[in-house]
């Protein structure tokens, strides 16, 4: 991951010289990963059973993990990338994408779905002008299905990050997501 470009030779005017960072994938640099890397060191180190929880706090720290994240998580815990990769693909907390500053889970168990969870999925959708699985480009609000959360005596329910909103129609969504907007709700 490191690399320079061309440094001045004797004679060569300091003008033409210049250090170039290296720069990663995904367009940041080694340094950007610094606190993981420090955290790493100082809990972790050598403990190659730590990879979940080194995730967690990488995802907490940066909002998602890159590939380039993934590298240098694989590489401080001495696991190969494919068992990093292979951990974050598989467990849906992951995200490899930068997620909202919301994360909006609309339920469609059973008992939300029959109960209107569909409606509240292509209303979001239409809403927010997103897909399922995508975040807004303002990165305010991302936006996922979550296949049971239950709350099934409370349907249709959502969850807006750790919170549980019940009976939810269309427009308490609109009211939910005002409130959001303004920054009146957790």
């Amino acid at each position: 991951m490191s690399g320079t470009g061309k440094v001045a030779e004797k004679g060569e005017s300091k003008e033409m010289s210049m250090v170039v960072k290296p720069q990663t994938d995904s367009g940041t640099h080694p340094e950007d990963y610094q606190e993981i890397i420090d955290f790493i060191d100082n809990y972790y180190a050598g403990r190659k059973d730590a990879l979940i929880q080194v995730l967690h706090t990488a995802q907490e720290i940066y909002g998602y993990l890159p590939l380039e994240l993934q590298k240098v998580v694989a590489e401080k815990l001495d696991v190969p990338l494919s068992k990093v990769s292979g951990v974050v693909s598989f467990y849906s907390f992951f995200s490899t994408k930068p997620r909202g500053k919301y994360t909006i889970r609309v339920c469609l168990g059973t008992a939300c779905y029959v109960r209107g969870g569909k409606k509240l999925v292509d209303h979001l959708i239409k809403k927010l002008g997103i897909e399922i699985g995508d975040t807004t480009p303002d990165r305010l609000y991302t936006f996922e299905i979550a296949r049971c959360i239950g709350a099934c005596g409370l349907a249709p329910a959502l969850m807006i990050n750790d919170d549980v909103y019940k009976q939810m129609t269309p427009a308490k969504v609109d009211k939910l997501l005002a409130e959001l907007e303004k920054g009146e709700t957790s």
